[in-house]
């Protein structure tokens, strides 16, 4: 896929309870997410119209309900399950780079947190 058009959402705050520590499953803590949707932005760009593009009102509530649902234990797994989400629910979207990132980890050292940054294609042949 080479379309260079992109719909970005950035830094996207939410709160979950992801991670292998207990207090992390217990306590959570805040998660952000950036996404870039990958699809042709010409029609809506002519037309002025919402239904010639995606709502991006739809993609947070969609990525809301990946990181507040259910506990798993890697942001690695997080990410997987917001791109799946996102080209499952909008089919304009032709590929979606998903970045999510744990601010404050509970650990016994000093960093800026830590991210994990993929990018998912829709499948040319759907199965």
């Amino acid at each position: 896929m080479s379309n260079t058009d992109r719909v970005i959402l950035r830094e996207l705050g939410f709160f979950g309870h992801h991670g292998v520590l207990p207090v992390e499953a217990q306590n959570g803590q805040h998660f952000t997410a950036t996404v870039e949707l990958e699809f042709s932005l010409s029609t809506a760009g002519q037309s002025d119209h919402l239904d010639d593009t995606v709502d991006y009102r739809a993609v947070q509530a969609v990525v809301r309900g990946v990181i507040e649902g259910s506990r798993k234990y890697l942001i690695e797994t997080l990410a997987e399950r917001v791109a799946a989400e996102i080209l499952h629910h909008f089919q304009r979207v032709d590929a979606v780079c998903v970045e999510i990132s744990k601010p404050r980890p509970p650990v016994d050292f000093q960093f800026a947190g830590v991210s994990v940054r993929i990018r998912r294609e829709r499948s040319p042949h759907p199965l």
